[in-house]
Formats: structure tokens, sequence, C-alpha cells
């Protein structure tokens, strides 16, 4: 019997699987293709590159831009927890996140023409207000899609598949990063960087579309109560579950590896200079450390991804320890244009590592609406654990951002311990 293109794609990447459920190798294919056009997006409209970069180009002022990580992060989870609700009431909660994704296109797109019309304040509040609306929209996509990959996917197959999608997107965040570098030789025009956002944008309506056809069972479903009443019963489970409880408290030392980023193109800056072929070597940088790094970490995560957040962790924050000292002793080694880049690439690799082995855990931790539970609570706390913590570093770095770089990569060395004291939940 002739296999189907999903099917030759998932037997490709499992070798070791011989009888699958009938749908298994399609919702596989589905899942990666989906998510390699949402990476694709995200990096091409990160805040902590591309968005930055224009923004700066169009005159907004520098604490409009300084604003934008920590609302692109802590806003796509702040909101979890109540909608989570909403979330438990659907029978097949892929819509949700098709509904997400198309939300994110008309946030993105709206970011492209306001970047092209607009400039000054105007097109920085703008730009917010259209962020904030993403944000939003991405937590609705966060809650569902762990939902429905725990519901579609094996337990042992989950982190190989994350791997390998990011992976896949990282060769084409790769010539992405390699056409911006071309361009940007070539005197990029507005035209050019608000096209990126429009094209940034297609990647999650065409994301939608695959996602819509995706074959997923029917979920026990629970009558909409009283969302406040909700809310305080699954925040009660942070004080009940101390696995749960110790999971966050983990997560949120492993920040450091997102909070970090923005600060090494920062040093690069304040050190080699504001070139516009940097933006391209900071994104290629990123391209290829998920390329080389999530596939290994996927099949990590499978076997233990508590170790997996540990050795990533470890990796981070040794890079931000080895930095600080660069560039407090060794000055003139920090005026080497290369060292941030390959910097960057370590961190990519570090930070692939951490977001791959904390999601993995968190699916693999529970069943059912419990994870959908436990998804929404960590990663509402975590968001505003991230707003706070990312205000508070903006402006000590007006101060030092080596000697931000070295607090966070130290408490990251502190997460790692805390994540290799978690149980092992692919052993259960």
């Amino acid at each position: 019997m002739k296999k189907s293109i999903s099917e030759k794609v998932y037997f490709f990447f499992n070798t070791d699987d011989k009888n699958v459920d009938e749908h298994l190798p399609r919702n596989y294919f589905l899942l990666l293709i989906s998510s390699i056009f949402t990476k694709l997006g995200d990096t091409l409209s990160n805040p902590k590159t591309v968005l930055a970069w224009i923004m700066n180009y169009i005159n907004a002022p520098v604490y409009m831009i300084s604003f934008i990580v920590p609302i692109r992060e802590s806003g796509s989870m702040l909101p979890q927890i109540f909608l989570a609700s909403y979330i438990k009431t659907k029978a097949k909660r892929k819509w949700v996140f098709v509904f997400g994704s198309i939300l994110q296109f008309v946030s993105i797109f709206a970011i492209g023409l306001t970047a092209y019309f607009f400039e000054g304040v105007l097109a920085g509040g703008l730009i917010i207000l259209f962020l904030i609306i993403f944000s939003l929209s991405r937590s609705l996509c966060s809650v569902s899609s762990k939902d429905v990959l725990g519901k579609t996917i094996p337990k042992d197959k989950r982190g190989k598949l994350k791997g390998y999608t990011v992976s896949v997107s990282g060769v084409l965040v790769l010539l992405a990063g390699l056409f911006l570098m071309y361009k940007s030789k070539n005197d990029a025009s507005l035209l050019f960087y608000s096209g990126i956002l429009v094209f940034a944008s297609s990647m999650w309506l065409i994301s939608a579309f695959i996602y819509s056809k995706i074959k997923e069972c029917k979920s026990d479903i629970e009558e909409n109560k009283d969302t406040w009443k909700e809310v305080l019963q699954r925040i009660k489970i942070v004080k009940k579950d101390a696995h749960f409880r110790n999971f966050i408290i983990a997560r949120s030392l492993l920040l450091c590896s997102a909070l970090t980023a923005p600060f090494y193109v920062l040093l690069a800056q304040e050190n080699i200079g504001k070139e516009s072929y940097l933006l391209g070597l900071f994104i290629i940088a990123n391209g290829v450390a998920s390329i080389l790094s999530a596939p290994v970490w996927g099949k990590m995560a499978d076997i233990s991804s508590k170790n997996v957040m540990t050795f990533a962790t470890v990796i981070a924050s040794i890079l931000g320890v080895g930095m600080f000292v660069i560039i407090e002793v060794f000055t003139d080694f920090s005026k080497v244009f290369w060292l941030y880049p390959v910097a960057f690439f370590f961190l990519g690799i570090a930070h692939s590592g951490i977001r791959l082995g904390r999601k993995t855990y968190v699916i693999n931790m529970a069943e059912g609406n419990k994870r959908t539970d436990y998804v929404a609570v960590s990663n509402t706390i975590i968001g505003l654990i991230l707003l706070v913590t990312g205000g508070i570093s903006a402006l000590a770095s007006i101060l030092s951002v080596e000697l931000v770089l070295l607090v966070l990569s130290l408490f990251g060395l502190l997460g790692a311990f805390m994540s290799y004291k978690l149980p092992n939940v692919e052993a259960a």
C-alpha cells in the first residue's frame, strides 16, 4: 500500500514506530508544518531584533522600545488563567488556536502598515497597541495548542516533534537572516522593513488553515462557571500541589535566557556599533543554533525533560558569567565583532533547550483538563514575574548592562539546581 506524504514524514522521523493510530501520521505532519510557519513568523517579527530595529528606524521613543519585549512575552501569559475556563467549555480546542492565529495575522499586518505610514510617538503607540492584541491572541494559541498536542501525539513523541519543528524552522530563519544581511548592505528601505512584517503576518494565516485540518478527538467539557471563582480554584493548585509549585519556582529562575537576550544585542551596539549587518548576524546565529540543537534537545526531552532544562540553563548561565568577565576584565577582546554573534549562537542553543524542556515537562505532568490548568496557571504566574523582572532589568540596565547580565545568569544557576531536583515525569 502506497504511503501518503504525512506517513512518509512521520516514519522518517520515527523509524522505530511500526503500529500507529490511523490519524497519528497526519496530525504529526500538520502540527510540524503549522509550527514551522508560526516560528518563522515569530522570528521575522521578533521584538528583540526585528521589531526593535524597525521602531528605532521610524524614530519611536526609546522608552517605548524598551516595553515591547515584556509586553509581547508577558502579555501572552498573564490572561491564560482566565482563558482556561473558556477553553475547557470547548470539546475541540483546535478552533481556539485557529482563531488566535488569525488575530495574530491581523495584529502583525497592522504593525507593518503602521511602520510604513507613521513615525515617532504615534507610530510607537500604535505598534504597542497592536502588540498587546497580538500577545492576547498568542495566549489563546498557547493554552489550546498544548492541549491539542497532548491529545493527538503520544508522550514519547512530543519532545522529538518540537525538536524537529524548531530545527526545520531554523533553516528558514537562517535563509531569512542571510537575505536581511544582503538587503542591509544595499540600503534597505522602510518599504522593505515594513514588507518583512507583512510577510511575517501571513505565516499565522497559513498556520491557521493547516491547523484546522488536524483530526482532534473531543475533550471532556465543563460548564462555563463563575470565572473569578474558577481562577481562585486554579491558584490553589500552587498551594496544594508541591510538584507543580516547584516547577513554577524552577521555571521562574529559568527566565535568564529570555531576559538576557536583548542585553547581548545592547552590548554589541555599545562595543561594536549599530551597523545594520549585525541584525542579520544575530538572526543567523539564532537560526543555526536551532538547526543544530533542537533535534538533540527533543530526543533528550522524551527521556528526561527536566534534565534538558537543567543542562540548557547551565549553558546560558555560564555564558552570561563569561561575557561579564570579558566585558569587565578583557576589554580589548570585547571590541571583537564576532564575539557577540557567537555568544548569541550559544545562547540560542541554551534558550532552545530551556523552552523545549519546560514545554515538554508541563505537558507530560498531567492529562486532560488538569493539563490545561497547569499550563494556564504556570504561564500566568510566569507572565507576571516576567513583567516585573523585565521592568527592573530595563531600569537597572541604564546603570550597567553587563551587571544585569551577571545577576540574571547567577539566578539561572539556581534555576538549574531547582530543575535537577524535579521528578522525572517521562518515567511516570
